[in-house]
């Protein structure tokens, strides 16, 4: 935070598991993870000053606008302003940047962060990619792109496919112990290679799956949280999109780079500070290639990384022992917020068989959209008590 900014810090969270709720509609899943939050933080509804409530797929999917209104409504928040987010992958951690900067800056004591995603509905069929860019009018989507990365990587650095896999193994072996995850069952590296291939080297398991979701976050500022006990603390948040401009590197984004530089200024710290990480492994290859832009490992180490261990729960920088978007399930605008709260779980102790020994600092890493070989959205938050 700038000198002239407020401290903030996470005071309530709150989550349900990702899972398959044919039962329950994208309104019930975002107030039963806005209530846990209110309680978590010790606070009652009126408290909260300002809301921000995050889905990619309401508009798309079920024509729903002002969704968040609906949402906060039904834990009793209203008269207050909020703000609906659509931000690709990045939607729910774009509204928590959004949140922290509202109390940072002053304009409220207490905000409140809601990302939540119905993916699971079958007579709605397959989603739409859009029709904004040729690219995916041609097919480019999301498994091709990142399949194109994968294929440049490989020929680039040498890493094969087993080490692609090793992503997959890695964070359903955290799965096991997040009673939140909707993968949970063990996979070994033979399995994740055998399963379907859905855009070469990419295999089925090499693919986040979708699900429904929902994620809460109440911020506050420094005074506030000290009333309730104390908080982990932002130390900080960042946003950015893509250049577009330049012919990008397949092996990496620069936005992805960028981002990390200056959460890392803000911070006032270096990645072999971070006691863990939850990046945005949509696709394994899209892991490996967080490692590096994260400075986690050199470039072109990202294979060997995942491989040798390091960023598993006992390893050097633990990555994603959440079970990441990978084995979590990933209902898109609910993703940057459960990072979020995974980190916060994480600084607290509360996480069980998967607890990251003396947790004092993370970092929480969401990628969004792509455009001219860059993403269109990125976001980093780096936490800390």
């Amino acid at each position: 935070m700038g000198k002239s900014m407020k401290s903030v810090y996470v005071v309530g969270v709150g989550m349900i598991p990702f899972a398959k709720y044919l039962q329950k509609n994208l309104v019930e899943m975002g107030a039963e993870a806005s209530r846990l939050a209110l309680v978590d933080a010790g606070i009652k509804s009126e408290k909260v000053e300002m809301g921000f409530f995050a889905s990619a797929l309401a508009g798309i999917l079920f024509g729903d606008t002002t969704v968040g209104q609906n949402v906060f409504w039904e834990v009793g928040i209203n008269r207050i302003p909020v703000v609906n987010v659509e931000n690709a992958c990045t939607s729910g951690s774009t509204a928590f940047h959004l949140g922290v900067n509202a109390v940072a800056a002053g304009q409220v004591e207490v905000a409140m962060v809601v990302g939540a995603e119905k993916m699971c509905v079958p007579q709605m069929g397959l989603i739409n990619s859009g029709n904004s860019e040729i690219d995916s009018q041609l097919g480019l989507v999301a498994p091709a792109s990142f399949a194109l990365r994968a294929k440049r990587y490989m020929h680039e650095f040498g890493v094969d496919v087993r080490q692609l896999a090793e992503v997959a193994v890695k964070n359903r072996q955290h799965a096991q112990a997040n009673p939140y995850a909707f993968f949970r069952k063990p996979l070994s590296l033979d399995e994740v290679l055998a399963s379907p291939m859905i855009v070469d080297p990419l295999t089925r398991f090499q693919c986040c799956p979708i699900a429904d979701g929902a994620a809460a976050i109440i911020v506050a500022d420094r005074e506030t949280a000290r009333k309730l006990g104390g908080g982990v603390r932002v130390d900080a948040t960042v946003l950015a999109s893509g250049s577009y401009e330049d012919l990008q590197d397949l092996c990496c984004w620069e936005t992805d780079y960028r981002s990390a530089a200056k959460a890392y200024e803000i911070a006032g710290i270096g990645p072999q500070e971070l006691d863990l990480v939850e990046c945005h492994d949509a696709f394994t290859i899209a892991e490996i290639l967080h490692y590096e832009a994260l400075g986690l490992c050199a470039v072109g180490e990202g294979g060997n990384f995942v491989a040798s261990g390091s960023a598993s729960l006992n390893g050097k920088t633990p990555v994603n022992v959440s079970g990441g978007l990978l084995s979590r399930g990933h209902p898109v605008a609910a993703t940057g917020v459960a990072q979020v709260i995974e980190l916060v779980w994480q600084l607290r102790g509360q996480t069980g068989d998967r607890q990251v020994n003396n947790a004092k600092v993370g970092l929480a890493h969401c990628m969004g959209g792509d455009k001219a070989g860059d993403t269109k959205s990125c976001t980093i938050s780096i936490l800390s008590v």
